[in-house]
């Protein structure tokens, strides 16, 4: 007996804060890899970054294209961006945030994009902090991603007002 799972639909965005732009065709055809799609990207000069670029498209495509899409960017130096994707029946919400000097990081979000912490990590934390409230926030902080968050707000901030193109995979 075998019957068909229902894909569940979803949507996200990439934030690709800075590549140098010799990268730029190797991100878009990763992207165009996981999307199965033709995708038409506008590069803007980074103001964070002098000889940096940047772009951000949106995305809509089966739950898990997140995860596919951050895994894609993977690897590259130099390379800054975030993926996320919003939360649908079944599955919750999440974010991938990548850095040059950190490696990636992968948070689940709430409907309206907060960082969620789920018990059992918060169970974690009690117990290895040992009653103390500097390891406790330490370890909280690298679940929330603050240094990722840190490191990468310059490069967001200088991202505000840039043109977002929307994408939407079919079939």
């Amino acid at each position: 007996m075998s019957f068909a799972m229902p894909r569940t639909a979803t949507r996200g965005v990439v934030y690709v804060h800075s590549t140098p732009k010799a990268l730029c065709p190797h991100v878009v055809w990763a992207i165009e890899g996981v999307l199965g799609a033709r995708v038409s990207v506008q590069w803007t000069d980074q103001p964070a970054g002098p000889g940096l670029v940047r772009t951000e498209l949106s995305w809509a495509g089966e739950s898990g294209t997140g995860a596919r899409l951050a895994s894609a960017l993977r690897g590259w130096d130099h390379l800054r961006y975030e993926v996320t994707e919003e939360p649908s029946p079944g599955c919750d919400g999440s974010r991938w945030s990548h850095t040059p000097r950190l490696g990636i990081h992968h948070t689940w979000t709430s409907a309206s994009g907060d960082a969620v912490i789920n018990e059992d990590r918060l169970r974690e934390v009690v117990v290895l902090a040992q009653g103390s409230s500097e390891a406790m926030q330490e370890m909280i902080e690298e679940l929330l991603g603050l240094e990722w968050d840190d490191e990468l707000e310059p490069f967001r901030y200088a991202g505000d007002g840039a043109p977002v193109r929307w994408l939407h995979k079919v079939g």
